[in-house]
């Protein structure tokens, strides 16, 4: 893996720079196929359409007897793993000095990709379809036709191994120590027993290697998801179907809140997964390392106010103040306005900020009461200099991200 870390120093060699943030559409991903038109490793043909009418398209590379699928933005404003494969078709279709690595995954792995299974969401950053449905708890209905492609695919690729390729919220921790949980991984279920068979085993497998490279980068702040089985999910299916199935979920990062640093953690996790697949060096991973990694917890607000002096009838007391960013996406699709939310009050002791503010020494002026689950009102100051505002939960002055 020395190579894999010396290639992500010089990442910006192959970073897709026609992509800058989350809001990209079909039709900048259109841009970026169009240049793998004249490599002729590359074949891509239309595998469907979204319930609008927009290509779902289908990537094949390589020429090895293991196959791998890998999926991403069905739900579509989760869309940093899609900026991570656009930076991986730079990488395969010119890989420069780490050519071995790219010699290998060709001879031994060929590579089946669907970057934007939910084009219509992508399009309003919406996790939902156009037809309001939730892709990934359409697995056995197969209402939507973005769903029908998608299932249609494992049956005819029958891949050996699958890459579920996911966003999640940002308020995740890995563990309880104070790390955002930036990459979560999980190998699914495929039964209600969470059992283990060799399936799913090789998946937990591949996931070892996957958080030893990335845990060299992002120390303490890699996640194992929730494998609670989700019986309508594609994931928990795929592995019940024969494909060793690995989620990746993308979460938060200090001051990177359209992912670009994460993109790059997650270009690294995938390239490390197909790596040990093509060398088969997940054969030697040890199965109890992947329960090592911390389950994720949801400890993290975006904003922590620590000790807030506040009366009640006279009577002073004392609370800490839980805020988190309610994104709201513009009319375009193109941004988002933040609206910061009061979400929990009281002892948050054992909870962590991306922000923390103690507040011993201040003053807090509510504007407007504090209530849990509306936009904060709230003035912090020593009484001459205001070190924070926040005026229906616009941040107005402060130095936070």
């Amino acid at each position: 893996m020395d190579s894999l870390n010396i290639l992500m120093e010089n990442y910006q060699a192959f970073e897709e720079t026609q992509i800058k943030d989350r809001f990209f559409k079909h039709a900048d991903l259109l841009k970026i196929l169009d240049k793998l038109k004249a490599n002729s490793a590359f074949n891509l043909r239309e595998a469907g359409r979204s319930t609008n009418g927009l290509s779902i398209n289908l990537i094949t590379w390589g020429k090895g007897p293991k196959r791998v699928f890998l999926w991403s933005q069905m739900h579509g404003d989760e869309a940093t793993a899609t900026m991570s494969i656009a930076d991986l078709l730079n990488f395969l279709s010119e890989p420069g000095q780490f050519q071995q690595i790219h010699d290998l995954l060709i001879e031994k792995c060929t590579l089946y990709i669907l970057p934007m299974v939910n084009p219509d969401g992508a399009e309003v950053f919406n996790r939902r379809n156009a037809m309001d449905i939730d892709i990934n708890r359409d697995f056995h209905r197969q209402q939507s036709p973005e769903g029908r492609i998608l299932r249609h695919l494992r049956d005819e690729i029958k891949p050996h191994f699958g890459f579920n390729l996911h966003d999640q919220s940002t308020l995740w921790s890995a563990g309880n120590i104070g790390n955002p949980a930036t990459i979560s991984l999980l190998a699914p279920a495929y039964d209600e027993e969470l059992s283990i068979n060799s399936t799913r085993e090789q998946a937990m497998r591949v996931i070892v290697i996957m958080n030893s490279a990335i845990q060299k980068t992002i120390l303490g702040k890699v996640g194992r998801f929730d494998d609670e089985y989700e019986p309508r999910a594609f994931g928990d299916n795929f592995q019940a179907a024969g494909t060793s199935t690995i989620l990746i979920e993308a979460g938060g990062f200090y001051n990177d809140p359209e992912k670009q640093y994460i993109r790059r953690i997650y270009f690294k996790a995938i390239l490390s997964g197909l790596i040990s697949i093509a060398d088969e060096s997940y054969l030697k991973a040890i199965t109890k390392d992947y329960f090592s990694i911390p389950e994720n917890k949801k400890l993290h607000f975006h904003l922590l106010l620590r000790n807030c002096k506040l009366e009640r009838n006279g009577i002073p007391y004392k609370l800490d103040i839980g805020l988190c960013k309610e994104e709201n996406v513009t009319k375009d699709a193109r941004s988002i306005k933040y609206t910061y939310m009061v979400t929990e009050l009281g002892d948050l002791s054992a909870y962590f900020g991306y922000e923390e503010i103690n507040c011993e020494f201040f003053n807090l002026t509510q504007t407007k009461k504090i209530k849990i689950d509306e936009p904060a009102d709230l003035i912090v100051h020593d009484g001459k200099n205001i070190l924070l505002t926040i005026e229906n939960g616009v941040l107005t002055s402060g130095n936070i991200e």
